[in-house]
């Protein structure tokens, strides 16, 4: 078949979306597909279409569906779709859900989040990732934690940068903070952060790879999000043997699982400065959490995301 694959995020963007689009074509062309990556379409060409996004690409989704009704439509609730513009956008967002043959969601635990009646198109279908290329060293020197994403209101980016000034002095504590300000404001503010804070260090939009050899060099992750949709960065943390700190949401518990040890109260820094701690001066609780995350390991594997796209499209009948 020939896939138009719709994603919000430019062809140049590092954004989740964008990396989700791009590894989706990788494994639908392995399974004999013609991909197409483009930001708004109206899949005249195609015979399926693939929208990253309920509410950012709902004018593809609607010329779409009025065009070849009789086409599959598969639709990807992002996040902020699930947490967001469902409530903001209720018309637009329900009219995509509407429209779509399925929806595909990130974790678990989205079936709680929308509406009944949408239930039975529901496939979760989890991010895959591969395992670190080296072996990991943490630093020596400090314990560094990594966060990962772009700057903005729905990551809460510099709570960690604010537990990190919460720890006692003698603690080796180093926040090391990747990705890029959404907007000014928040470069603003992660660079006053970094003046006034000795444990927190911004480098800024890097490839993945950098993000990678920080993973190596990490003895955690923190993912302080107060909306995600299942982010890509949990599970390559995952799958990278790299113990995760994580905020208290329905996006990080449908991908670590109800009972892992590692959740704060998200915003509550207070709370998260107390995790850190014991995670740099309790060992036992540090192997705990890398225990509970490799046990979740086999979920993120490539092989288990492309088996789970072989099988809906089988169900479509593509």
């Amino acid at each position: 078949m020939k896939i138009s694959l719709v994603t919000p995020a430019g062809k140049q963007s590092r954004a989740g979306n964008r990396t989700t689009a791009v590894r989706w074509a990788h494994i639908l062309r392995d399974l004999g597909h013609r991909v197409d990556i483009s930001e708004e379409s109206d899949g005249d060409d195609g015979d399926m279409m693939i929208a990253i996004h309920a509410w950012r690409s709902a004018k593809s989704i609607r010329a779409f569906s009025e065009r070849h009704p009789d086409k599959p439509l598969v639709v990807l609730l992002a996040g902020t779709d699930i947490y967001g513009f469902q409530h903001s956008h209720p018309e637009e967002t329900a009219a995509s859900m509407e429209r779509a043959t399925r929806l595909v969601c990130l974790h678990d635990l989205v079936h709680r989040a929308i509406p009944e009646k949408f239930g039975k198109k529901l496939q979760v279908i989890h991010q895959s990732s591969s395992p670190l290329s080296t072996p990991r060293r943490p630093s020596t020197r400090w314990f560094e934690v990594c966060v990962a994403g772009h700057l903005r209101e729905e990551k809460d980016s510099l709570r960690t940068a604010y537990a990190a000034r919460l720890v006692p002095a003698d603690s080796k504590l180093r926040v090391i903070q990747l990705g890029r300000a959404h907007d000014d404001r928040w470069a603003q503010d992660a660079r006053a952060e970094a003046a006034g804070n000795p444990r927190f260090v911004w480098r800024g939009e890097v490839p993945g790879w950098q993000v990678r050899r920080q993973f190596a060099r990490s003895h955690a992750m923190v993912i302080s999000s107060v909306m995600e949709g299942g982010a890509n960065i949990v599970s390559e943390a995952i799958v990278c043997d790299v113990p995760v700190i994580a905020s208290q949401i329905d996006g990080n518990i449908g991908l670590l699982g109800a009972d892992y040890a590692g959740y704060y109260p998200a915003k509550d820094e207070v709370a998260l400065a107390a995790l850190l701690q014991r995670a740099e001066n309790e060992p036992a609780f540090l192997k705990t959490l890398t225990h509970q995350c490799r046990a979740r390991k086999a979920l993120f594997t490539p092989a288990k995301e492309k088996a789970a796209w072989k099988t809906l499209l089988k169900e479509m009948g593509a």
